[in-house]
């Protein structure tokens, strides 16, 4: 799945949350947008920085990008957290990795969250991130 999974525009508080994972690794990515959507919230899912800034211009915005750090591509999870950053400033971004720590994301994430993770920790997040804004 990727962009076409959520076209309709947001129409105000009563939208459903939509949450854009980009995650290279399908398993995690999977079990992710499982937590995700039995959390009532709309998922796209991203199997690289490509595709998520693919998704960032043709669909509607999500309301919080999911990140990990290390992917295949030219684009790694900071450099499409910092284009986040200047370019839609209200998307919440939370990056994730095994490999990385939470100085890399300083000023670029709103959360980071280190690999492996619990997924109730990260829906807990992600909340608390949404929950904020209203």
């Amino acid at each position: 799945m990727v962009a076409a999974d959520v076209q309709q525009p947001c129409t105000g508080p009563s939208a459903r949350v939509a949450v854009l994972i980009v995650e290279d690794e399908v398993l995690i990515r999977m079990l992710l947008a499982d937590a995700l959507r039995q959390a009532d919230w709309d998922v796209i899912e991203a199997a690289n920085a490509e595709e998520a800034l693919a998704v960032l211009h043709t669909s509607r915005e999500p309301d919080v990008l999911v990140t990990d750090v290390r992917m295949p591509g030219s684009v790694d999870g900071f450099e499409l957290a910092a284009y986040v950053r200047r370019a839609k400033p209200r998307l919440k971004v939370i990056i994730t990795s095994g490999h990385a720590g939470p100085d890399g994301p300083i000023g670029l994430a709103d959360a980071f969250v280190p690999k492996p993770y619990d997924l109730g920790a990260i829906v807990a997040r992600i909340r608390s991130l949404i929950d904020a804004n209203d």
